[in-house]
C-alpha cells in the first residue's frame, strides 16, 4: 500500500451533507429549520473540505 493511500484512509476527504428535500420543510417557521440545520451543516463541511485540501495539496477534485 502506498503512503499516500495509507494518508487517504486515515484522513479521507469530508462528504458534503445531504440537502434536505422540499418536502422536509413543513413552512411553519420552526425556530430550527432543517434548512437552517443543512446551512449550517454545509458550512462546517466547507470549513472541513478547506482544510483538508490544505493537508492534501495533491489532490484534484
Amino acid at each position: 500500500m502506498s503512503v499516500v493511500v495509507a494518508l487517504d484512509l486515515l484522513d479521507p476527504k469530508p462528504l458534503p451533507p445531504e440537502r434536505p428535500l422540499a418536502s422536509d420543510c413543513c413552512d411553519s417557521g420552526c425556530d430550527r429549520c432543517v434548512q437552517d440545520v443543512y446551512a449550517d451543516e454545509l458550512a462546517d463541511y466547507e470549513a472541513a473540505l478547506k482544510a483538508w485540501r490544505a493537508r492534501h495539496p495533491e489532490s484534484v477534485d
